[in-house]
Parts: structure tokens; C-alpha cells; sequence
């Protein structure tokens, strides 16, 4: 059972992360989209939301070939600061993070979009700065649709397989996740293992999605009334 409770940290840890990263990219990404008109912006909408339809295998050979010691980026990481992050768990992290941004992403352009513009244009009135505004006019009346989007993003996080299995691997202790366990559990007619780690993550993406639920605007606003 002991390789259930590792499995589950070490998940717990990659979904950490990847949303920590999703979440200052996503709610960069997303204010960006929201607030500004430039050529591309639809296009660039459609590429950052691909990750939500593309297969997560393909996601992962899309990373390995960008990644690996013969990808551009792998390439330079390992020739200037002797990085490798294939068959790593911070390898995972970023197959994670790639899989699980659009729902984090998409929420938390909605949830600008939503932001009325007439306050920010009078907190501009009054001479406030555009960071001041941002953090005190945008982002506490976006915060709700925001923090479901993230949560979201942490349980798709939590449950990645494809993509990390095929970047990080299957290292028990090291780059195993709970996803891959339950693989590997099966595989091997391991059915008590497999049953148990089946438990564990049903049971954290119930509760975080119950959670997601009761953030969600239209929840909010039909409890108001």
C-alpha cells in the first residue's frame, strides 16, 4: 500500500506545481485576451486552448521532441545549466501544466470579459494606476470565476496520464504518478492496488469539483437572489 500514499504525493506535488505555473499564466494569458484588440488574437486564443482537444500522447511527443537531447530546447538547457527534465517529475510538471492550462485559461478570460469596464475606466478617472486597478478593481471581482478555473485545472492536473507518462516516465518513487500506478497496477493484475489508488483519486476529484461547483458565477448569483 505504500506505493498507493507515494504515487499520491508525488501527484499532489506535480498538480501543485503545474497550477501555481497555470495560474500566473492563465491569468496573464487571459487578461491579455480580454482587455486587448490586436491581429491574431482569435488564432491565438484557438492555439492556447488546443491542448483541451489535442490527445495528451500527442501533446507528449510534441514535448519529448521540444524537450529531449536532441530538441531545441532540451539542447540548450543541458549544453548551459546541465538540465534534463525527461524522466523527471519536474517533466511532469510541465506535461501537466500544457494538458491542464485552457481550463484554467478559458475561466479566467470569462471571468474578465465579465468584469464590468465602466469601473476600471472610473478608477482611471480618479487617477489610480493600471497595476493598482488591476488588483484591486479586476481581480476581485473576477477572483470567483478564476479560482474554479484553477481548480478545475488542478484536478485535470491530478489525473494527467498520456502526456506525462510519455515525458516523465514510470519510475516508482520518482516520476510515477497516481494515474500511472493504476496503469501499471492493472497491467501487472495487481487488482487490490489498482482498486485503492482508483479510490484515492476519485475521491480528491469529487471533492475539488464539488468545490469548482459552488464557485461557479451562476451558483453565486442564484444563491443571491
Amino acid at each position: 500500500m505504500d506505493i498507493a500514499w507515494t504515487a499520491l504525493a508525488l501527484s499532489l506535488k506535480v498538480a501543485a506545481w503545474a497550477t501555481a505555473l497555470n495560474l500566473l499564466l492563465g491569468i496573464g494569458t487571459g487578461y491579455l485576451l480580454a482587455r486587448t484588440r490586436f491581429p491574431g488574437r482569435e488564432l491565438l486564443d484557438a492555439l492556447l486552448t488546443l491542448p483541451m482537444v489535442m490527445p495528451p500522447t500527442v501533446l507528449g511527443y510534441y514535448l519529448l521532441v521540444l524537450l529531449g537531447r536532441r530538441g531545441t530546447l532540451g539542447i540548450w538547457l543541458q549544453d548551459n545549466f546541465g538540465i534534463n527534465l525527461i524522466f523527471t517529475w519536474q517533466g511532469a510538471v510541465i506535461a501537466s501544466t500544457v494538458v491542464a492550462f485552457p481550463l484554467v485559461f478559458k475561466p479566467a478570460r470569462a471571468a474578465f470579459e465579465a468584469v464590468d469596464g465602466q469601473l476600471e475606466q472610473a478608477a482611471r478617472v480618479l487617477g489610480i494606476s493600471e497595476m493598482a486597478i488591476f488588483f484591486r478593481v479586476t481581480l476581485p471581482l473576477a477572483w470567483r470565476g478564476i479560482l474554479a478555473g484553477v481548480l478545475l485545472g488542478f484536478v485535470r492536473a491530478l489525473g494527467e496520464f498520456g502526456a506525462t507518462l510519455m515525458v516523465a516516465g514510470s519510475i516508482p518513487g520518482k516520476t510515477q504518478t497516481l494515474s500511472v500506478a493504476v496503469y501499471e497496477a492493472v497491467q501487472a493484475g495487481q487488482d487490490d492496488v489498482a482498486n485503492t489508488l482508483v479510490v484515492i483519486i476519485s475521491f480528491v476529484c469529487i471533492v475539488v469539483l464539488l468545490s469548482a461547483g459552488r464557485l461557479a458565477p451562476g451558483r453565486v448569483a442564484h444563491k443571491g437572489r
